[in-house]
């Protein structure tokens, strides 16, 4: 009804509104127990990691074209140059360790320090027996004239006999015997010292035993050296720097040197070394050959020689080919001696007594018996020589 009283227009069936059903609730069917539970542990949410991310598709080089991917390329290897490098090292030592063994055997060796009945027994120290020989053998009719050599001479004679005596501490001593020194050979009688090694069945064998009988020293090495070896070490160093005491002119060796600091040659210091033709003759050639042999050691040790490896192989190819040596030595003896050499050494002569003309002999060097016996003793002991027998 309307408020002015009057009835409301009837609505169609559409227009009533649609009537609300209340079904009631259907009761929830009654269990016995609760249903079964899986426990879970438990997670702060706060420290939850995050789910890596998934893995990027495989590069295949090609777009999607519709063509078949390529394969996975294999990986490549990495260069081991550390590995390559570290073998360098091993190679050098393993070509250095050869080379000596090659050049070791390629020594000339001689049984020169033969044992013989009641032969010196073992001294302290080590003790060389150094010979130069005038051997010719395997000169060319060129270097035969260089030399000054006098042509086609047969057999050898020893002009140099130097013993040295390489301590167990302490400078090496390098002594000179006078070629002349009238002493007892083994079998022989008294002669010339130098006579032992050119007499017909001597040599090497019965110089050795002459030395040792003669100073008391049981030798322990043996080194020998003709011309022309001698002037190939030198060659082979590049020359050696001397300073030359007194202008010597010398036809019979060849040279004619004016005083002063000058590179001799390999034929000026086999000239150098050889020559007489000097005031005191034989006694300062000795001394040339101790002056010679100290600047020559101390060129062959010095850093511009080992550092340089085509002069060092030179003169150790020289060395060994020129060379002749005991049956008992080695290439690493001789380097032993030229580094015992090198440092601080006594450069002398035996204590000469005087000169005497003797028949069959002619004029021979006599030593100074007693000053030899303490000179030769104090070797024999391993101590120093006396500073008064000390020859400059």
């Amino acid at each position: 009804m309307r408020r002015d009283g009057r009835p409301a227009a009837p609505r169609a069936w559409s227009q009533e509104p649609a009537a609300q059903t209340v079904r009631p609730a259907e009761p929830r069917p009654r269990t016995e127990y609760a249903p079964t539970q899986t426990p879970q542990p438990y997670v702060d949410p706060q420290r939850r990691r995050p789910a890596p991310p998934a893995a990027p598709p495989p590069r295949t080089g090609r777009p999607a074209t519709g063509q078949p991917p390529e394969p996975p390329r294999p990986p490549r290897r990495r260069r081991r140059w550390g590995k390559r490098i570290g073998l360098v090292p091993l190679i050098l030592v393993v070509l250095m360790v050869g080379s000596v063994l090659y050049l070791d055997r390629s020594l000339n060796r001689i049984d020169a320090l033969a044992d013989y009945p009641d032969r010196i027994g073992d001294t302290p120290g080590t003790n060389w027996l150094l010979v130069g020989s005038d051997s010719r053998e395997g000169l060319t009719a060129d270097q035969d004239r260089e030399f000054a050599a006098g042509g086609a001479i047969e057999g050898k004679r020893t002009d140099t006999i130097i013993v040295v005596h390489v301590p167990e501490s302490g400078a090496a001593t390098m002594v000179s015997i006078p070629r002349d020194s009238y002493v007892d050979i083994p079998g022989w009688g008294r002669d010339k010292i130098n006579a032992a090694f050119s007499i017909d069945g001597g040599g090497p064998q019965l110089l050795a035993q002459t030395v040792e009988e003669a100073t008391g020293l049981h030798l322990d090495h043996y080194a020998e050296i003709g011309f022309g070896g001698f002037a190939g070490i030198v060659d082979a160093l590049g020359g050696v720097h001397l300073c030359v005491p007194y202008p010597i002119d010398d036809p019979l060796a060849g040279i004619n040197l004016q005083a002063g600091c000058q590179d001799l040659t390999g034929p000026e210091a086999l000239g150098f070394v050889r020559s007489r033709a000097t005031p005191l003759a034989d006694l300062d050639r000795m001394n040339n050959q101790r002056l010679f042999m100290s600047a020559m050691l101390e060129k062959a040790t010095s850093l511009g020689t080992i550092l340089n490896p085509f002069r060092l192989w030179s003169l150790v190819t020289d060395t060994a080919g020129s060379l002749e040596v005991d049956e008992g030595d080695h290439l690493w003896n001789l380097a032993s001696l030229a580094w015992a050499m090198r440092g601080d050494l006594v450069t002398t002569t035996v204590p000469v007594g005087g000169f005497e003309d003797v028949p069959g002999s002619g004029n021979v060097l006599l030593w100074d018996r007693e000053k030899a016996t303490r000179f030769f003793d104090a070797l024999a002991n391993d101590e120093p020589v006396p500073s008064d027998l000390v020859a400059n």
